[in-house]
């Protein structure tokens, strides 16, 4: 019996990471819209750690000469106060949204990201209600499509001038930067300046104080050139002090401030040692020795023993995170190494060869494995996370859109495959009463082949088109199974009638008469005259007839070769009998050829009868016993025909 044509229930593809919504009907049913695949959520990246700098090293500097005082403390900026967003409704976030895109840029990145996520998480809800409402109706799940929501438009529109204002935001900041290393450079030069004049050093001191002030002030610089002109700052600002006579109070002064400043970072450094976080104890140490530079000179007495001191602590948190990095970097190589395992494997799944729904389940299944084995893996390096998940995302991306393809287009073929079938239970209902049994036999066999290269239907008709053909087909096979039921008596008859023949042959061959032989060589062709006997008679009665016309051979001196001939007898050709033994070879190819359809026939018809079909065990007993006895007598044809060639 036919195999019936299977329903297809999709899988909801992962969520989080990689999401693939496919189709959730009956395989053969669905096929209505395209199968639409939600975009694959961009996977969040590291934070990034910055590569352990070299420890600056601050070089003793001489002392001064007159008092500084104290510089004021910088008011730290007050924190803009938290978003409270819970109940705000979506409208409300876009309008939070649009005063953030009023406020300077560099204050409201936290603000921004929080408003982002508590929009999209209503919008989620709002969407999963539609869905919810949707399917309730009584629709399709692979037919719903979100509702264009204006908020969220305007919301993205907002996302865009921020994200623009960022970039330019930045530009700007690096071409300050870069200002700002031209303005330390030329603070550097006057420094210097002043230093090449000792007879008017003494009346500069204020000057160079000055000086140094707007050094600090001007602001950061790019990070490549930091170190090297903080380190001239400090050469032109020492050379300045070499050669300035300054007063010892003011030096001491000015001394033991920088040295109480100084071991309260020692203090903080060395603190840092228990802080279990060894990523925020380095950005803290980072802060430390940028405050550290800021700090002006100690008595030389103690210059080398303090930065030796802070210099270990430094050294103690640098090796830490030296260690974590290559940990982290060395973890990140090997989650490279996995995904790009994942990538080749899922590039190596060919589609080309998928036919039928259950090939693209098997394979979706085999998708959504690997997408699990994804998300179970950390990240790789910056750079080579974002490259890979690209890669991967392109992948499963180009594989769902060929399998909506498939379903879309499967929709047209089933349709068409139904109307073959209904016409072919037509054809068949309009034959089934026909007893033609030959001609009606052989368009049956034709429309069940025809019946085998049609593909799958819809699964709703499936099982009903089938039936009604098999009916057909059980009907005429019925009332063809009458018409023979007097095929077993026949059978003994001519059982009946090759016993005949046995007891003739051995009656002549004891009576050895002139005429003999010429009527060994009759009833041999009055045995392959008969028909068949019953199977379970058929190897004994022809073991007889075999062995009483090789005696009649060997007692009556019949000469001549021999060929064993159709039933199971032998036949001999006298050498002056080519003509006949012609015409034997050909009788013996024509019964072959015929034996060979009749067995075609039956088998075709095995692979319609089941012992559930109309018919019952009965009809599939019988045409098994058929088979078989068909393969017996076409061996021995086989072998009857190459003894005649080898003659």
């Amino acid at each position: 019996m036919e195999p019936r044509e299977q329903s297809e229930s999709m899988n909801n593809l992962e969520k989080d990471q990689i999401q693939s919504t496919e189709p959730q009907n009956e395989a053969q049913e669905v096929v209505n819209e395209e199968v639409k695949v939600e975009e694959l959520q961009v996977e969040p990246t590291p934070e990034p750690i910055e590569e352990a700098k070299a420890e600056p090293v601050v070089e003793p500097a001489p002392e001064p000469v007159e008092e500084v005082k104290p510089e004021p403390a910088v008011e730290a900026k007050p924190a803009a106060p938290k978003l409270e967003l819970s109940g705000k409704s979506k409208s409300e976030l876009v309008d939070l949204m649009r005063e953030m895109a009023t406020r300077p840029i560099e204050d409201v990145k936290d603000e921004v990201q929080a408003i982002k996520a508590a929009f999209f998480a209503l919008r989620r809800e709002e969407m999963a209600k539609e869905k919810e409402d949707f399917l309730a109706n009584g629709n399709e799940e692979s037919d719903f499509t979100p509702k264009e929501d204006a908020d969220e438009n305007n919301l993205k529109e907002l996302l865009n001038v921020l994200k623009e204002r960022r970039n330019e935001y930045n530009a700007a900041q690096e071409a300050n930067r870069e200002a700002n290393l031209e303005k330390k450079r030329q603070i550097i030069a006057l420094i210097n300046e002043i230093a090449n004049d000792p007879d008017n050093i003494n009346r500069q001191f204020n000057r160079v104080k000055q000086l140094q002030q707007e050094f600090k002030d001007a602001g950061e610089v790019p990070a490549t050139a930091d170190t090297e002109v903080w380190k001239e700052f400090q050469r032109a600002t020492e050379r300045f002090y070499d050669v300035l006579k300054v007063n010892r109070e003011l030096r001491d002064y000015d001394f033991k401030k920088n040295l109480e400043l100084k071991q309260q970072l020692c203090e903080e450094a060395e603190a840092l040692d228990e802080e279990t976080d060894i990523v925020t104890a380095f950005r803290k140490l980072q802060e430390l020795h940028n405050n550290w530079r800021e700090i002006g000179p100690v008595a030389k007495e103690i210059r080398e023993e303090l930065w030796a001191r802070f210099k270990a602590a430094s050294s103690a948190i640098n090796k830490k995170y030296q260690t974590f990095f290559e940990e982290r970097k060395s973890k990140e190589k090997e989650n490279a190494d996995a995904k790009t395992e994942l990538c080749e494997k899922i590039e190596e799944i060919k589609t080309d060869d998928l036919k039928t729904y259950a090939q693209w389940d098997e394979v979706t299944k085999q998708i959504i494995a690997l997408q699990e084995d994804w998300k179970k893996l950390g990240y790789a390096s910056r750079k080579a996370n974002a490259a890979l998940f690209a890669r991967f995302r392109k992948s499963c991306d180009e594989f769902f859109a060929k399998k909506a393809e498939f379903y879309k287009t499967m929709k047209d073929e089933l349709s068409s495959n139904l109307a073959k079938k209904i016409d072919l239970c037509e054809r068949a209902e309009a034959l089934m009463d026909s007893t033609e049994w030959k001609e009606a036999t052989d368009k049956f066999v034709e429309m069940q082949k025809e019946w085998k290269t049609i593909g799958p239907v819809v699964k709703k008709h499936s099982d009903a088109v089938w039936k009604r053909f098999i009916a057909a087909c059980d009907h005429f096979f019925e009332q063809k199974k009458k018409q023979n039921v007097n095929v077993h008596a026949v059978e003994h008859e001519n059982l009946k009638a090759k016993k005949e023949v046995i007891a003739t042959l051995k009656a002549t061959i004891e009576e050895a008469a002139e005429d003999a032989a010429q009527t060994v060589r009759n009833l041999m062709d009055r045995w392959q005259e008969i028909g068949h006997v019953p199977f379970k008679e058929k190897d004994k009665i022809y073991a007889q007839y075999r062995e009483l016309v090789d005696k009649a051979f060997e007692t009556l001196n019949m000469r001549g070769s021999r060929s064993i001939s159709d039933g199971g007898s032998r036949s001999y050709r006298q050498s002056s009998g080519n003509e006949r033994g012609l015409s034997e070879r050909d009788r013996l190819v024509r019964t072959y050829e015929q034996r060979m359809n009749e067995l075609k026939t039956f088998e075709n018809n095995m692979g319609f009868l089941t012992a559930n079909t109309k018919s019952g065990n009965s009809l599939v007993q019988e045409m098994e016993r058929r088979i078989a006895r068909l393969k017996e007598e076409i061996a021995e044809l086989e072998q009857k025909i190459k003894e005649l060639d080898n003659d």
